[in-house]
């Protein structure tokens, strides 16, 4: 059993390196129009996420909303806001962090705009022990479908653009705030489990000889 789990491990980090692999990839080439509609039901987590796209519509910044966020900026929110492109489609985009007493400056969000960051996909449900109150506009997490429900936005993209620092301004959200680390541990476990065989190996040789 030990053996087993080792061995498993070792295909965990298999899998863990070439996902480090191929999202360092992603960040580091140039940035392709989001996903359209037609392409929506083929988005997945290992093929797409991390990838660096660009998109231009307009903002609806009456339909935005604030996730708690805690940045190297301090603690404040995400403000997510709806952009409908000139195809119609409606992506929310994450536009960046605001502190607990932002308020928009006049003018802001309006007109035609073109946002450049990364793609990601939902956080469903809510923080950790806290669940996200759509009745009370309380979110603590990015969940594409459930915004998109509270703020009566119909069929949107599922997934939303983490916005990079390309278009920040002052007074502005700030963009390119996303933080990219994977935790791999799997070499260690893997070595734990093996180390954990090669003990109940020696104990059971040690029985075998005292019988």
């Amino acid at each position: 059993m030990f053996v087993a789990l080792g061995i498993w491990q070792v295909e965990r980090r298999a899998w863990k390196l070439d996902l480090i692999a191929r999202v360092e990839a992603r960040l580091a080439a140039p940035p392709v129009p989001a996903p359209g509609r037609s392409d929506w039901p083929r988005i997945t987590r290992d093929a797409d996420e991390y990838r660096r796209v660009t998109a231009t519509g307009r903002f609806l910044p009456d339909r935005a909303v604030r996730t708690t966020a805690l940045t190297e900026k301090g603690a404040g929110s995400w403000l997510l806001v709806p952009l409908v492109t000139p195809a119609g489609d409606t992506i929310l985009v994450n536009r960046g962090f605001v502190p607990p007493d932002w308020r928009a400056p006049a003018g802001d969000g309006e007109g035609t705009v073109t946002v450049t960051g990364l793609l990601r996909l939902p956080e469903p449900g809510g923080g950790f022990l806290r669940s996200n109150d759509p009745a009370h506009d309380r979110w603590y997490s990015r969940d594409v479908a459930a915004i998109a429900a509270a703020k009566g936005l119909g069929d949107v993209a599922p997934y939303f653009i983490d916005a990079d620092a390309s278009g920040n301004r002052p007074g502005e959200p700030v963009g390119g705030l996303t933080v990219v680390t994977f935790r791999n541990h799997h070499l260690i476990y893997a070595l734990t489990w093996f180390g954990l065989a090669l003990m109940a190996g020696y104990a059971v040789y040690r029985l075998l000889r005292e019988l």
